[in-house]
C-alpha cells in the first residue's frame, strides 16, 4: 500500500511539474525590428534559453526544406529556444565559415560519430539527424525545460552606430561549478544570400547561419576570436566586448559554459549553463491566445484517464482476491 501511495504521489508531483511549466508565461527573445532603425544601446536580459544546434548544408536536400520553418519554431518557443546553425567545412557548402567549424569540433567531443545533415542537437544531448527527427527535437526541447530549474543570469548591451555594433557583457550572476567556465558570444545572419556556383536545393537565402565566435574563460582576461571585428576584456566576467560591423539581419547570442579542457576531462559538463540571445531581424511572434489552456486541459484529460485506469485495475485485484 506504501509503494501504491508513494507511486500515486510521484506522479501527481511530476504532474504538477509540468503544468507549472506550461503555465509560466512565455515571453518572447528580445528582438528589434529590422525595418525600425535603431542607434544607442539596448540592454539583453536572460539565461534560462536552450540551446539547439543545428549541422545543415546549402547543398542539403532536406536541409533546404526545413530551413525556411525553423526560425518560426523558434519565434513561436519564445525566448526558450534559439536555433543556431552550423555549415561545415565541407569544399562545397557555399558559406563554410570556420567559426562554425569551431563549434563542429566541440560537438564531435560529445558524439565522435557526428557528420550527416540535418543534425540537431538539443543541449548537447542526443544526435537527432534527418528532417524527420524533429519531434524528437521537441521531446528533447521538453525534457529540457522541465529539467533545466537553475541557470546562470546573462546579460549584455548592445549598442549601434551606424553598421558598426559592440557588445558587452554587464551584469551577471554565474552558477558556481566545479570546472572551468567561459563566456561565448556567437554570431549568426540572417537570409544569407546562396552564391552562384554552388548546389543550391532551396531558396535564394539561408537563415540564423553562424559566422563569428568569440570566448572568455571565467577569471581571467583570456580571449578567442574567430570572426569578429575585435574581442577584448579586462576581466571576462566584467567587461568581455565584441566588436562586429554588419549591414543586415543578425542575432547575437551570449553563451556561459565549460571550456574545451574542461569538455575533455568530463564529457558530463557539454549542457550549457545559460543562454540569451538579441535579434535584429524580421519577426511573425505567434499568438500565444488559448494554447496554454488547450495543453493544460489534454494533460488534465490524460490525468484523469490514468487515475480511472488504476481505479479499475485496483478493483480488479480486489475481486480477484
Amino acid at each position: 500500500m506504501s509503494s501504491k501511495l508513494a507511486h500515486h504521489s510521484t506522479m501527481c508531483h511530476t504532474f504538477l511539474v509540468v503544468i507549472i511549466i506550461l503555465l509560466l508565461p512565455l515571453s518572447h527573445a528580445e528582438v528589434r525590428d529590422y525595418s525600425e532603425d535603431w542607434q544607442g544601446d539596448i540592454l539583453i536580459e536572460g539565461g534560462r534559453t536552450i540551446l539547439v544546434e543545428e549541422i545543415s548544408a546549402t547543398w542539403c536536400v532536406s536541409c533546404a526544406d526545413i530551413d525556411p520553418y525553423l526560425q518560426q519554431v523558434a519565434d513561436a518557443h519564445g525566448s526558450r529556444i534559439t536555433i543556431v546553425t552550423y555549415h561545415p567545412t565541407d569544399g562545397e557548402d557555399a558559406f563554410q565559415p570556420e567559426a562554425a567549424m569551431q563549434r563542429i569540433e566541440r560537438m564531435r567531443m560529445v558524439n565522435p560519430q557526428l557528420g550527416g545533415t540535418p543534425t540537431f542537437v538539443v543541449e548537447s544531448g542526443l544526435l537527432r539527424e534527418g528532417p524527420d527527427s524533429w519531434p524528437d527535437v521537441q521531446k528533447d526541447i521538453l525534457k529540457e525545460e522541465t529539467n533545466r530549474q537553475h541557470t546562470s543570469y546573462l546579460s549584455f548591451t548592445v549598442n549601434k552606430m551606424g553598421n558598426n555594433y559592440t557588445a558587452t557583457v554587464a551584469n551577471l550572476s554565474l552558477i558556481d561549478v566545479d570546472y572551468d567556465t567561459q563566456l561565448t558570444f556567437m554570431l549568426m545572419t540572417h537570409d544569407v544570400p546562396v552564391p552562384e556556383g554552388y548546389i543550391n536545393p532551396g531558396e535564394a537565402t539561408r537563415d540564423r547561419v553562424v559566422i563569428a565566435t568569440a570566448s572568455c574563460k571565467i577569471g581571467t582576461n583570456v580571449t578567442n576570436n574567430t570572426g569578429f571585428y575585435g574581442a577584448n576584456a579586462e576581466n571576462c566576467s566584467d567587461n568581455f566586448t565584441v566588436d562586429f560591423t554588419h549591414d543586415g539581419k543578425f542575432s547575437i547570442i551570449l553563451i556561459h559554459e565549460a571550456t574545451e579542457s574542461s569538455l575533455s576531462e568530463n564529457l558530463n559538463t557539454a549542457a550549457t549553463l545559460g543562454v540569451v540571445e538579441f535579434a535584429f531581424r524580421d519577426i511573425e511572434l505567434q499568438s500565444d491566445v488559448n494554447i496554454l489552456p488547450m495543453v493544460f486541459f489534454s494533460i488534465l484529460s490524460i490525468s484523469i484517464i490514468w487515475v480511472i485506469y488504476e481505479r479499475f485495475h485496483a478493483e480488479k485485484s480486489r475481486k480477484a482476491s
